[in-house]
């Protein structure tokens, strides 16, 4: 290794280390404001509750043998709508792509749906699915499936069109044409939908166990309004907030691992 790429390297890792520590600052920052703040009765405990409520709420949650069923709960509903939602969207984006005339027909109804407050199929998805775990990763779905497809298809259809006419001289057929070009060039775009995707299915499954759900952060949310213990919603916010981060980073490094191998 020469010594200009030795250097590179030394600059790389410093600049991860010194985006990781102004990250952890703002972080402690706030914590730290949040708390003051309540502490000095600037900011309403009962209503912005603070760290300190919501470390006594985790242990609370712990003693008690609810925090990670809670976790556990979520997190199960989001993978299987996350793995549903990814899988139907890549096989509907293909079938998108290789009939011109279906994808034409289509268009405006996947438009008309994306925009679609998905709450307000909520009662309907209750009366269809009942009120269990089948209703939120519908729920889920209804926020994923639409984005995934869009998304892959857009993908599918920036595939370089030199390339493509290059394989259909050489009389390739369009199994051919869709295992060695199209989807290879489009693995930066279905990892960029799976980034997507664990976002709005989070947001879909939180929103199905608002309306049916007995357990899970969006249950224990919507508990904590119900009792009027906003500490209970503080420390749901912020379970949602780490799920989130953890979840995106996984997807992070998978798109790394695939990338190395393009």
């Amino acid at each position: 290794m020469s010594t200009e790429q030795k250097k590179y390297l030394k600059n790389l890792k410093l600049t991860k280390l010194k985006i990781f520590l102004c990250q952890s600052i703002i972080i402690i920052s706030f914590l730290i404001l949040w708390e003051v703040l309540v502490n000095k009765g600037i900011l309403s405990s009962f209503i912005y509750s603070s760290p300190s409520r919501v470390v006594k709420t985790i242990i609370e949650l712990i003693n008690n043998n609810n925090f990670f069923i809670h976790i556990y709960i979520t997190l199960k509903e989001v993978l299987i709508a996350f793995i549903l939602g990814m899988s139907l969207g890549f096989l509907i984006a293909l079938i998108l792509y290789e009939f011109k005339f279906i994808s034409k027909v289509v268009d405006p109804f996947l438009t008309m749906l994306n925009s679609l407050p998905k709450v307000a199929l909520g009662p309907l998805i209750i009366i269809i699915g009942g009120a269990n775990t089948k209703s939120i990763i519908i729920m889920a779905l209804l926020i994923n499936l639409i984005v995934s497809i869009i998304s892959i298809y857009n993908g599918f259809q920036c595939t370089n069109e030199y390339r493509l006419k290059l394989m259909q001289t050489m009389k390739s057929s369009k199994w051919q044409i869709l295992r060695m070009l199209v989807i290879p060039s489009s693995y930066r775009t279905i990892i960029a939908s799976g980034k997507l995707c664990i976002a709005q299915t989070l947001i879909g499954v939180i929103m199905g166990e608002f309306l049916v759900s007995k357990q899970g952060i969006g249950y224990l949310i919507v508990y904590g309004k119900q009792v009027f213990n906003l500490n209970y919603i503080m420390t749901g916010i912020i379970i949602l907030a780490i799920i989130s981060y953890l979840l995106y980073k996984l997807i992070t490094l998978l798109e790394k691992k695939l990338l190395k191998h393009l």
